[in-house]
């Protein structure tokens, strides 16, 4: 049986996996400094845990517009690229939000997320309007 959407579904696992990695960095800062409920004013954990939560804000929409150009240009290798380009930024970014010398990767990431997020926008209106 074929898959349906398989770029898409290979995204949404990379990103469920990806957010499960920014989850267990939560965890590892809760565990070292014992900060069993809210952030406890720590800066660290504040940061990781906004490192998650800007995912979660992302990526919904990016996941709709990959499902969404793939079912209208199925077996796009750029749709696949592209997306693969939004996780590894969002991995830049959860990094760098830690801040000291991985700082710079937090704008790489946050550059790399609105730069593809605006070409799948882009290209998702282009599509609609060749229709």
């Amino acid at each position: 049986m074929p898959v349906i959407l398989p770029i898409t579904l290979s995204a949404a696992g990379a990103a469920a996996i990806l957010n499960i990695w920014l989850a267990v960095r939560i965890g590892m800062v809760r565990r070292a400094r014992h900060i069993w409920m809210g952030d406890g004013g720590d800066t660290a954990l504040v940061a990781r845990m906004r490192a998650q939560a800007n995912f979660i804000e992302y990526t919904p929409i990016t996941l709709i517009l990959v499902g969404a150009i793939e079912l209208a240009r199925p077996g796009s290798p750029w749709l696949l690229g592209t997306a693969a380009i939004y996780l590894l930024g969002r991995i830049a970014h959860g990094l760098g939000m830690d801040g000291g010398r991985a700082l710079p990767l937090r704008m790489v990431g946050a550059l790399t997320t609105m730069v593809v997020l605006i070409g799948l926008a882009i290209w998702g209106i282009s599509i609609a309007a060749d229709a």
